[in-house]
């Protein structure tokens, strides 16, 4: 399925004279700037894929382009990530999909980051048994106090 989601996205050769056929692309695209660095991100979704394969409930596809600059050293990191989703284009259009991931991954960054520098999740040596799922269940204990308490 990826590779046809990215063929689905990449450019189309053409003779000369002719034109790419037309595709269903939608296109949001958002800038932000925080952490020292800006983020430009584009999503890209077609419908064109839509119960292609056998997929049940699949829906648009879509192409997230990331271009990250970092202010003080201007070296850019480029990325793309491609994704199906099993909401209709009425339910979530290419703006909405890019708020969907954008949050998604700001839920998992949030969350990874307080576990693992805050509370050095990822130093623990606890191997054996149930320890490293005990100490999991604690982090979470300690995160949801913090969090109650603001």
């Amino acid at each position: 399925m990826l590779a046809d989601i990215q063929t689905l996205f990449a450019g189309e050769a053409c003779v000369k004279g002719f034109s790419p056929a037309a595709k269903d692309f939608r296109q949001a695209e958002k800038t932000e700037k925080g952490h020292g660095r800006i983020e430009k991100r584009t999503l890209t979704v077609s419908g064109e894929l839509k119960g292609y394969d056998g997929w049940p409930y699949a829906e648009p596809v879509f192409k997230l382009e990331r271009e990250f600059k970092q202010v003080n050293t201007g070296k850019i990191t480029r990325e793309v990530v491609y994704g199906i989703t099993s909401l209709a284009h009425h339910e979530a259009n290419a703006a909405r999909l890019l708020e969907i991931t954008r949050a998604h991954w700001g839920i998992e960054s949030g969350l990874h980051y307080r576990r693992d520098v805050t509370l050095h999740e990822d130093r623990g040596r606890v191997r054996q048994g149930h320890g490293a799922h005990a100490m999991a269940v604690i982090n979470n204990v300690v995160l949801g106090l913090l969090a109650r308490r603001g």
